[in-house]
């Protein structure tokens, strides 16, 4: 227990000093008489001058805590403190709020403030706090933790993260092996994981400990859940996204168009702008401001939305299409003129000047409630004269730029349907017989689409006039990119003319940043990358796409980054081959944006792996990339762009850009060991390959090779791997590369001492060695150093590989690396442990494990977690060790599913050790099925774990 006072931490005093005020802490304010004190500090035994104690313990708190927080009153003690500064307090309305979000619906924001409230936890609850009233409150204290716990990792299930609440559950229930909750909890999180089995094994190891230690069966909660996971319940699975509320039943008011009658989803946007609506009355006008990409609804909801409000404006509701998406966009004052004699205006009563009309129009609505729906706006200066302006009236605005100088307006940014909004809408017109039949091509269709509203309601029209299409007949219609746009037609509907009234209306630079932008294939594109794309400055190329942005044409993905909806990207593309001039630009645009990228790339990985030669033999660049401040901002910009980055790579394998194409892979290969985005980079890799070989190009497609092989190792894919490196090393010998010499060989190496082959690895290992001390490539010595390191131990030539790791960590240490340290650290752990110094194995590798999270290695975080698990073991550390296993289940190893069986084989040896023998078999069965599958040596290690006469 402590106390502060702003930052200064205050004395507390003695254990008996600190009971006192903890009792009168825990009072919440209220008073605290001097008997009720006694007790609480001695119980039914306290001293003879027990009150005198009591007093002079409140003298001493009020010298130390702030003036008027201690409070004598009523022959008792209080203490009043401000809302907030008791941690206890704060964690109980922390809790409140968790469950108040939980109750309305909203699990994240529940689960984040109940971890903010066990984030308020540091230790045992008073701990060293004397007396019966603290070890009763130290007791309350505690469940209530442990019942938060459970109510966390309820949430946690419920926004799907069983696979990160596995590893902390099973060491919650090695900690509190008879509280059925958790158990519970462990064996849904398992199911809903994909690991059935052992979700059953915990329920049986659970029967049997609650039989022989209580002499009880588990409560009917449990057996409930044994029954529906041996059933496959579907109702287990992880909790589905509330279904789109019911629209209100729609009828046909005075100048409304009719809505649509498959008027589809939108749900949250309907009952946004309906409750801004209907809370027009006694108000000032309410105006919302529909925006978005042509075709995305933007009328079809305001239309729906105007009729399901129109119960509020009972003295009508005015229509009209601005046309401000074509060449004439229709005058305000023609606008005014058609709604004042909508309201009963005689012609001969309607004056001539925008002014005087607006002027009357807001007269004659005065009093009224007038809804007025502006549909297709070009701009707020044609939408202002036309706001009725007075209290009860409201007005819905749709137009393709967003209207953020309409003062007071509600703005809506409409998006695209979701998936399943999408495939409902195509369902409606087409008819559920014929899409529940095709439910996949269904599916392919509306992506076609983009899942835009327009799109889908063509496609779905032409294909419901042709009886004798089926859904799999569009979908391979539409799989043909360049002809999606003229499939996307039907009588006066189409995707292209809706797209060509916007673009008709840019300027000349607008239109060549349209156009040249949607050349890049990437899922979005930084400012800076755009720059490039255009040759402009940052100022000027910002300045064009949010113009871009504010005509709807594009979209602001985040700060700073911007993209295409895919239709609307196709139709830029077409533009640019239509209109750009020369016609060699798009060339030479596709081409600065891949030297931006290999540039940049090319400084994070120096950066990264100081004293790395890969840099200086990379292609040179002609335009300049990034600078960065510090490495972790280059990290940074190398994941954010990840998918731009492969995607660049991908459309630059053609002859000019091949070599480039292939060293940008390079650059970017910290994108290979990074789990989430491996295999988009493995793609890319194959693509490079096949393209190095299709041109010819020795030296491109040695190093393309090599790349594929370290991400094919990292999946432990060894035999794939060595032959591609031996493909590698036969073009390295025509080419004369240094870089892939000297990477095959350490390659060659890694794979070796994954398949036990240590001798063979040891020769490639030095031959690597030499190859990179010719290159003087320190950086890349002291990785094959690391390796080597693994071979010696794998021999047992213990002492050696400890010195070898020790080597590599000099030098990482000398060139300032911090990145690639990880990986001698890890080395050197496994050495450490090897020689049975476990503790200073622990501390190797829990350095290790820091650096791979801060640099997000993912796979290389969860092999460590495993890694520090055998330590565990070795140790006697049973739990700690299941836990740490667990985690390396849930993120991933180097080695794919061959580490994964083995990580799967250590955790049940962890359970065995904690009596947890179902739960531990069922492990060990998963592990043999992988190993046998692969006809790995390590299967007959695990056959003898799973007979009964070697369990103990």
């Amino acid at each position: 227990m402590r106390a502060w006072h702003g930052t200064a931490q205050l004395p507390t005093g003695s254990p008996q000093q600190r009971a006192l005020l903890a009792a009168l802490l825990l009072r919440d304010g209220r008073t605290a008489t001097a008997s009720e004190l006694i007790d609480a500090l001695w119980g039914e035994e306290p001293p003879s001058q027990a009150l005198a104690a009591v007093r002079t313990y409140a003298s001493r708190l009020r010298k130390v805590l702030p003036s008027g927080v201690l409070v004598s009153e009523s022959g008792g003690y209080s203490i009043q403190v401000a809302d907030g500064a008791l941690d206890l307090a704060r964690a109980e309305d922390l809790w409140a709020a968790a469950e108040k979000a939980r109750g309305v619906g909203d699990p994240g924001q529940a689960r984040t403030l109940m971890n903010q409230a066990l984030d308020l936890w540091d230790g045992e609850p008073l701990a060293g706090v004397p007396g019966p009233y603290a070890e009763t409150q130290r007791a309350r204290l505690d469940e209530w933790r442990l019942q938060l716990i459970e109510s966390r990792l309820d949430m946690d299930l419920e926004v799907g993260c069983h696979a990160e609440a596995v590893s902390e559950l099973t060491a919650l229930t090695a900690a509190h092996p008879l509280r059925e909750r958790l158990r519970e909890l462990l064996m849904l999180a398992l199911y809903r994981s994909g690991r059935q089995a052992e979700a059953l094994a915990v329920y049986a190891d659970t029967h049997r400990l609650l039989a022989d230690e209580l002499g009880v069966d588990p409560r009917p909660g449990l057996k409930e859940l044994q029954q529906r996971i041996l059933q496959a319940d579907p109702a287990l699975a992880e909790p589905s996204a509330p279904s789109p509320e019911p629209t209100a039943k729609l009828v046909r008011p005075a100048q409304l168009p009719a809505t649509v009658p498959d008027f589809t989803g939108r749900a949250a946007f309907v009952d946004e702008l309906s409750d801004i609506l209907s809370a027009a009355e006694g108000r000032v006008m309410a105006v919302s401001a529909l925006a978005g990409i042509g075709g995305v609804g933007k009328t079809t909801l305001a239309v729906h939305v105007a009729h399901v409000a129109r119960t509020h404006f009972p003295d009508g509701q005015l229509y009209v299409d601005l046309q401000g998406a074509g060449s004439r966009a229709a005058e305000p004052e023609t606008v005014l003129g058609a709604f004042l004699r909508a309201l009963g205006t005689a012609d001969s009563a309607i004056p001539d000047s925008l002014e005087e009309r607006a002027a009357l129009y807001r007269s004659i609505l005065d009093g009224r409630r007038v809804l007025v729906l502006l549909d297709n706006a070009r701009d707020a200066a044609q939408v202002r004269p036309l706001l009725p302006g007075m209290e009860g009236c409201a007005a819905l605005v749709t137009s393709r730029v967003r209207m953020v100088d309409l003062a007071g307006a509600h703005l809506v940014d409409l998006d695209v349907m979701s998936p399943e909004e999408a495939l409902l809408l195509f369902t409606r017109i087409v008819g559920e017989e014929r899409v529940t039949s095709e439910r996949e091509a269904a599916l392919d269709v509306v992506a076609a689409c983009g899942f835009l509203p327009l799109a889908i309601r063509i496609a779905a029209s032409r294909l419901a006039a042709r009886r004798t299409w089926t859904v799999s007949t569009l979908a391979a219609k539409l799989a043909d990119e360049r002809r999606r746009l003229d499939e996307l037609q039907a009588g006066d509907l189409a995707v292209k003319a809706t797209f060509e009234l916007g673009y008709g209306q840019l300027e000349p630079p607008q239109a060549r940043a349209f156009r040249l932008l949607g050349l890049a294939d990437g899922p979005d594109l930084s400012l800076a990358a755009a720059a490039a794309v255009l040759d402009l400055s940052l100022e000027d190329t910002e300045d064009l796409l949010e113009s871009l942005v504010d005509t709807s044409l594009v979209e602001s993905a985040a700060p700073g980054r911007y993209r295409y909806h895919d239709l609307v990207r196709l139709y830029a593309r077409a533009c640019a081959e239509r209109d750009e001039q020369p016609p060699g630009e798009r060339d030479a645009a596709m081409s600065r944006l891949l030297d931006f990228y290999l540039a940049s790339a090319a400084r994070v990985y120096a950066i990264e792996r100081p004293g790395d030669r890969t840099v200086d033999h990379l292609e040179v660049t002609e335009r300049a990339g990034l600078d960065f401040e510090d490495g972790t901002k280059a990290f940074d910009w190398l994941h954010a762009e990840a998918s731009c980055i492969l995607a660049c790579v991908q459309q630059s394998l053609g002859r000019t850009e091949l070599r480039r194409a292939v060293d940008l892979l390079l650059a970017a290969k910290d994108l290979a060991e990074s789990g989430a985005i491996s295999h988009r980079y493995e793609t890319a890799t194959r693509a490079a390959c096949a393209a190095a070989t299709a041109a010819g190009d020795a030296l491109a497609e040695g190093r393309a090779r090599v790349s594929l092989a370290q991400v094919l190792n990292k999946v432990g894919r060894f035999c794939d791997a060595s032959a591609e490196l031996k493909l590698a090393a036969a073009l390295a010998t025509g080419s004369r590369d240094p870089w892939t010499t000297g990477n095959a060989l350490n390659e060659q190496g890694i794979v070796n001492n994954c398949i036990d082959r240590p001798a063979v690895s040891e020769t490639h290992l030095r031959e690597a060695i030499d190859a990179f001390r010719a290159d003087g490539n320190r950086h890349s010595e002291a990785s094959a150093l690391c390796n080597l390191s693994r071979a010696l131990l794998a021999m047992g030539r213990v002492h050696k590989s400890i010195d070898l790791a020790r080597q590599a960590i000099t030098i990482y240490t000398d060139l300032g690396v911090t990145f690639r340290l990880a990986n001698a650290k890890y080395t050197l752990g496994l050495a450490l442990s090897d020689a049975n110094r476990h503790a200073d194995a622990l501390g190797q590798l829990t350095d290790a494990l820091q650096i791979f999270v801060e640099n997000r290695q993912r796979l290389w975080e969860g092999t460590t977690h495993y890694r520090i698990a055998q330590v565990e073991l070795a140790d006697g550390r049973a739990a700690r060790a299941a836990q740490h296993a667990e985690q390396a289940l849930a993120i991933g190893c180097v080695g794919g599913e061959w580490m994964r069986a083995n990580v799967l084989t250590l955790l049940g040896r962890s359970l065995a050790d904690l009596a947890q023998l179902d739960r531990a078999k069922a492990c060990w069965r998963e592990a043999l099925a992988i190993l046998e599958e692969a006809r790995a040596p390590e299967a007959a290690r695990v056959r003898n774990l799973l007979d009964p006469t070697t369990v103990t």
